[in-house]
């Protein structure tokens, strides 16, 4: 129980203390703290007016100087200390446009340094430029600042009035400062309001863009997952079950029906990868093991098994040279070159040829005349399209195209450092 009191002190403690907190936080920061960032220029929708702003506000400057110096001199300030209180007059509003609370504490100092001398009978202890300008600076200071530098920027704001102003006109200058003060709060707090929203307004856009795209992606591996797989399926049942439906099958055709089969099942593995990527809502990295040149040899020979006649001419599959990326362009390429030449060249003879080299991967498929008409329509698809970006983002070349006699090959060249850690 007492242990449970003096918890519930120290709670009542610690809220007590954190209006004074914020209130030491706040003197510090009006006094000597960061000052406030700058607004947008007024001119800012205006680009061609605003270039001048400068030179004009310099030449308002100093006209402002020379009319304090002359009320000045009126009052019969020596000159060096005449020109001290006019610069002091004119440098906060100079500093007004990037450093605004910096102009309101020279404000300050000038209101209660800029009186020495004044006339006796003047009721009013400044020159008009200053009392202008320090109304300009505190106008724009308040809509500037948060709340506890608000609430200081007035309290210190009111020192030169009750030390220095005739007590007859105390009572509109405090008026004005207080008006000033809940209006330029309002304007800060609807400014802030506007922004929030901004932000909040774009940050639903993004939200509803990204649930577009992921309702799209959805749609679209469902429509793959209900047709294209659907019909891979039984693509794959078919042919391993048709060597046990008909009787005298011969051991090539089944060995074909077997390579129909595997063939039939990776592309349904890779489809399932493919929907698993579309369906996520974020695609991370890849943890399945990616094919390279080392299963090139077993590609071709479920493409033998087949029944296309394919002859290979390559060197070491990898010697630790051929980046992953490399190495998987070139496994794709081949990949789809095969399919081409089962598809368009039935019967014909396919070459692959791959050559590793020590800053390059040179991939050839090439096959002579086709022995039968293409199986496939005259529709070239995208076989060509994803080769040659598969080349050409790896800064590769990529080419393609028919032989003299007869047949079709498509090449690459694979570029890399040899040199880089990239393996």
């Amino acid at each position: 129980m007492a242990r449970l009191v003096a918890r519930s002190a120290r709670s009542l403690r610690v809220v007590n203390r954190r209006p004074i907190t914020l209130a030491l936080v706040g003197l510090r920061q009006t006094l000597w703290g960061r000052d406030a960032p700058p607004g947008r220029h007024l001119l800012a929708r205006w680009p061609g007016p605003a270039r001048y702003a400068a030179p004009v506000g310099l030449l308002a400057a100093l006209g402002l100087f020379l009319i304090t110096l002359t009320v000045e001199s009126e009052w019969g300030l020596p000159l060096p200390v005449a020109l001290l209180f006019s610069a002091m007059t004119v440098a906060p509003l100079l500093a007004l446009p990037r450093r605004p609370l910096l102009a309101w504490r020279l404000t300050v100092l000038a209101l209660l340094t800029c009186t020495f001398n004044a006339p006796a009978d003047r009721s009013w202890p400044w020159t008009p430029p200053l009392a202008l300008g320090s109304v300009a600076v505190l106008a724009v200071v308040v809509t500037r600042v948060d709340r506890p530098v608000l609430a200081w920027v007035v309290a210190i704001s009111t020192v030169p009035v009750f030390t220095l102003v005739h007590p007859d006109n105390r009572v509109p200058v405090l008026l004005l400062i207080g008006a000033l003060a809940i209006v330029g709060d309002l304007i800060r707090r609807n400014r802030l309001s506007r922004r929030e929203l901004a932000v909040q307004t774009e940050r639903n856009e993004r939200e509803q863009e990204r649930r577009a795209v992921l309702e799209e992606r959805t749609r679209i591996a469902r429509e793959m997952h209900d047709v294209v797989a659907h019909h891979m399926s039984l693509i794959a049942v078919q042919a391993e079950t048709a060597p046990y439906r008909l009787t005298g099958v011969p051991a090539p055709t089944a060995d074909e029906f077997v390579a129909i089969a595997a063939s039939a099942r990776d592309a349904l593995t890779d489809m399932r990868r493919l929907l698993g990527v579309l369906r996520s809502e974020t695609t991370g990295p890849e943890t399945a093991p990616q094919p390279d040149l080392t299963d090139l040899g077993t590609m071709v020979d479920t493409a033998r098994r087949a029944g296309l006649p394919v002859t290979v001419d390559a060197g070491p599959a990898d010697d630790g040279r051929v980046p992953a990326p490399v190495g998987l362009a070139a496994y794709r390429i081949v990949q789809e070159g095969l399919a081409n030449a089962a598809r368009h060249a039935p019967g014909a003879a396919v070459r692959v040829t791959v050559r590793v080299g020590p800053c390059g991967l040179t991939v050839r498929v090439e096959n002579s005349p086709a022995d039968a008409p293409p199986t496939a329509a005259g529709d070239p698809g995208h076989g060509l399209t994803g080769m040659r970006e598969r080349a050409t983002s790896l800064g590769g070349t990529f080419t393609a195209g028919p032989l003299p006699d007869g047949g079709y090959a498509v090449a690459a060249e694979l570029p890399y450092d040899a040199e880089s850690g990239d393996r």
